[in-house]
């Protein structure tokens, strides 16, 4: 990482970071399904370690979970102090790529062939956060929310409720 990577406080912005997981997961989803893909969505991503100015950063995706025409990529993020060699976890998170037809709309993906405890493990991982993503939205959708269901939810809350 150079030092034009970094933010005000000395280590490598998160943004920058960012800009990379979602190219690697354009490669790894592109090559997967032989198509140009999209970003659809980030999931979650907790900085855990800073990276810092002169660090060597290594990125490993894989694809975790397919559906019909996107696929959810898994990253990782370490870095490597090139002068000890210690490797640090900076981040992992979950992109989910659509692949895109010549047309513009979305095109059909080959399945994951799994062969391995850890791609099922991933693969089921995946489709649990998708439906759980699923049950949340629609719990809190406009049209189905009613605040008085959540007046002891957000009891002791940094809030002042003043709902007209």
């Amino acid at each position: 990482m150079q030092p034009s990577h970094s933010n005000f406080g000395g280590k490598v912005h998160g943004g920058y970071i960012l800009s990379l997981m979602d190219q690697i997961a354009f490669a790894c989803a592109s090559k997967h399904s032989q198509r140009y893909c999209v970003t659809a969505s980030v999931n979650r991503v907790d900085f855990l370690n800073p990276v810092e100015v002169g660090d060597l950063l290594t990125l490993k995706a894989s694809i975790n979970y397919t559906g019909k025409t996107s696929m959810v990529v898994g990253v990782r993020v370490e870095s490597e102090n090139v002068i000890t060699g210690k490797k640090t976890h900076c981040n992992s998170s979950y992109l989910t790529m659509v692949a895109k037809a010549e047309n513009g709309g979305n095109s059909p993906i080959p399945g994951l062939l799994i062969t391995t405890k850890n791609e099922m493990r991933r693969f089921a991982r995946s489709k649990e956060r998708k439906q759980s993503a699923f049950d949340r939205d629609s719990k809190y959708d406009n049209n189905n929310f009613r605040p008085q269901d959540y007046l002891q939810f957000l009891e002791g809350e940094n809030l002042k409720l003043d709902l007209l």
